[in-house]
């Protein structure tokens, strides 16, 4: 099972809000997920975006690719260099 880490959209017309969800690569983008992870308001920006840190590695260890949106965040957050450097521990 391929799984991404990916933004499901929620909200309003106009007035939307994402989820951070971990999803089979074959669900709908708004259909099902295994796991939700966070959540982001665009009106609010990405630096707001609020991200379980300890979901997001869990996800990334077991292999599942971020989408480019998804890896802004991270990169923000500073997921990816945790990340790094745990896996450059092993």
């Amino acid at each position: 099972m391929a799984v991404k880490i990916r933004l499901t959209r929620f909200g309003r017309h106009k007035d939307p809000f994402f989820r951070v969800v971990a999803a089979d690569v074959h669900f709908a983008r708004d259909g099902r997920y295994i796991e939700q992870i966070g959540y982001y308001d665009p009106a609010k920006g990405i630096e707001n975006a609020v991200i379980d840190e300890a979901l997001a590695l869990k996800w990334l260890e077991a292999g599942a690719v971020p989408s480019e949106t998804v890896k802004a965040m991270f990169n923000r957050k500073g997921i990816n260099a945790k990340y790094a450097a745990k896996k450059n521990a092993k």
